[in-house]
């Protein structure tokens, strides 16, 4: 199915009069075509948000030309705004330990053309993913952890750098970035957990809610920052469970929710439908 190429402006600033007659206008007068507009204000807040999606194919100036123009504009308006272009694919790194089912939901969503990205890379602390790497043609790179965590994220982040990564998944990757990690790549790592958090810490979360008779499981995929499992949240949901349930069905169910939650999120993030502000996201 034939998709317009589009140029997409997410922007965030205090509300005022005349903004979308100030943003239209200034794309109208360089003969841009709006193929979407959306916005939303915060009212308690007093902030201005809006996703403008434009033909790319309208586009008469430099890349460079346009972004200093509409940063002119952005600087009288008090406006954080960022540009992307859908031409330039993203690249997308996927970091994972052991458990294979987000890894194996994000690699066929890729294949089946549901994420619109790049993955050139997979990443492990453990070898055990590996066959599914080669499965779909993904190189992939062992790096375990040993007495040495800086040393291994060094490697990492290294790694990274080299394949041009531009959003880092973090596919049930049990282990915690250090803040060098998280200031590489600000609101550009999407990490999944249980819901259960902060109530059911550590290496049995199921098991804690079966034994606290839990009514609600669920998955929450967030923008990961310094303060573990606390970073602005892109996605979440829940399933309804019983007693009956054992920790095993809690537990399927919770993988099931959490491949689905994590791709959500991705997608988002990946069809720049996502504006972080503050720790709130907003997402179109």
């Amino acid at each position: 199915m034939f998709k317009t190429p589009s140029i997409v402006f997410l922007m965030q600033c205090p509300d005022q009069k005349g903004l979308v007659a100030a943003v239209s206008g200034f794309f109208y007068k360089r003969g841009f075509n709006i193929l979407r507009s959306q916005q939303y204000t915060d009212a308690a807040r007093n902030i201005y948000y809006m996703r403008l999606e434009l033909d790319l194919r309208h586009l008469a100036m430099p890349r460079l030309q346009l972004e200093e123009e509409f940063g002119a504009l952005a600087k009288i308006l008090n406006m954080k705004w960022t540009v992307d272009y859908s031409d330039l694919r993203p690249r997308a790194a996927i970091l994972a330990t052991k458990a294979p089912h987000c890894l194996y939901d994000l690699l066929l969503r890729r294949k089946e053309g549901e994420l619109d990205c790049d993955i050139p890379l997979i990443v492990s602390n453990h070898a055990h993913l590996e066959e599914a790497a080669n499965l779909f043609g993904v190189p992939f790179r062992c790096l375990p952890v040993g007495d040495d965590r800086d040393a291994q994220e060094r490697r990492m982040l290294k790694l990274l750098k080299a394949h041009h990564i531009d959003l880092v998944i973090l596919a049930r990757y049990m282990q915690i970035l250090s803040k060098r990690a998280i200031d590489a790549y600000p609101n550009r790592i999407i990490n999944i957990h249980h819901a259960f958090l902060p109530a059911f810490q550590g290496a049995y979360p199921y098991r804690q809610a079966y034994e606290r008779g839990v009514k609600m499981i669920g998955a929450t995929a967030h923008y990961a920052t310094e303060d573990l499992d606390q970073g602005p949240i892109i996605e979440q949901d829940a399933a309804r469970v019983t007693h009956e349930q054992s920790p095993r069905d809690l537990e399927q169910i919770g993988r099931d929710i959490e491949r689905v939650v994590l791709a959500r999120a991705v997608k988002a993030h990946l069809e720049r439908r996502v504006i972080v502000s503050e720790n709130r996201v907003i997402v179109f």
